[in-house]
This record gives structure tokens, sequence and C-alpha cells, in this order.
């Protein structure tokens, strides 16, 4: 192979290349347009209401010897819209999730003993240490809703206490607990 041939290769392949970007490019602008525009239409369209699109890519493997060709570019044809059908509207029922969950008396001091007595014993992580008033007084300056939440969904060097078995209104007691003994 001469050079002039290798040469014209690479530039084939290379303009090849620059085709597949920009019809990715222009592909990704339109199905981000048409979901831009479903979105602001505001009718109650629904996925079971369109039929799925997919975006299908071809793949073109050159061989080192074989000759480029051109690979044919093939146009779907314009989606046709389906005449929206009446959904009929069920009324949600209140969910009774604004219940607060009931505990037991000790609770707090309960997962106290089992979970948080690691640290707080200690001091581990900068913890305040159980019923020290002096370590505790840059945490009582902060309202207690606000201890809660970082003691349930983790805060600084604090993990979050609301995993697994353990329930937020669990580490709320807990947190109640330690706040009282440091009062």
């Amino acid at each position: 192979m001469t050079m002039q041939q290798n040469t014209m290769k690479k530039k084939s392949v290379a303009k090849m290349k620059k085709k597949s970007v920009a019809k990715l490019a222009l592909t990704s602008l339109s199905l981000s347009a048409l979901l831009a525009l479903s979105a602001c239409s505001g009718g109650d369209n629904t996925a079971a209401e369109e039929p799925a699109t997919t975006n299908e890519t071809e793949t073109v493997a050159i061989e080192p010897e074989a000759p480029v060709t051109e690979t044919e570019v093939v146009t779907p044809e314009p989606a046709v819209e389906a005449e929206p059908t009446e959904v009929p509207v069920v009324e949600a029922e209140p969910e009774a999730a604004a219940e607060p969950e009931v505990l037991a008396a000790d609770a707090g001091a309960q997962l106290y003993e089992k979970q948080c007595k690691v640290c707080h014993e200690n001091g581990l992580l900068d913890a305040p240490k159980f019923g020290d008033k002096e370590a505790w007084a840059p945490h009582l300056a902060k309202d207690i809703e606000t201890l809660h939440m970082h003691s349930a969904k983790g805060f600084n060097k604090m993990p979050a206490q609301a995993v697994g078995d353990v329930t937020e209104a669990q580490v709320h007691a807990a947190v109640d607990y330690m706040v009282a003994a440091a009062r």
C-alpha cells in the first residue's frame, strides 16, 4: 500500500468518525428537545400512551486492508402521535404515615446502650460524652430538630443512625435521652 493510499484511508476513517459524532449529537439534541416539549405540554400523558422509541446505533467494523465504504444513513419515519384518550382520575386516599411511631418509655436508653454508647461514652469521632454538660453545650445551642436530623441522617463525623432496623423515631428518642442527661 502506498503512502497516498494510507493517507486517503486515514482521512476517510476520520471523516466517518466525524459523521458518527455529528449524527449522535443531533440525535441527542433531538431527543432532548422532544422530552422538553413533552414535559412542557401540560397534558396527562403517560408512558403507556406513546410507543417507546429507541435509538439504534450502527457499528462499522473497519478491517485493516479492506476498502472503506460509506454507510447508508437510514432516517426513521417520524412517529405518529396517537389520539389522546381520557384517563379516569382516581382520588388518592390520604396516607396514614402522619401517625407518629409509638415507642416504649425506655426506647432512647435502649438504643443508647445498643448503638450510641460506643462513641458517646468514650468521645470517639469527637462525639460529646454522655452527661458532659460542657461538651454538649455547642450542640444544645442548636434546636432539638437539628440534633434529631443530624443524628438520624448523619452530619460531619456523625454517621447516619436511622439505618437498617433502627427507625428515626428511635434515634430521636436516643438523642432526647442523651440531651436530658446533659442538661
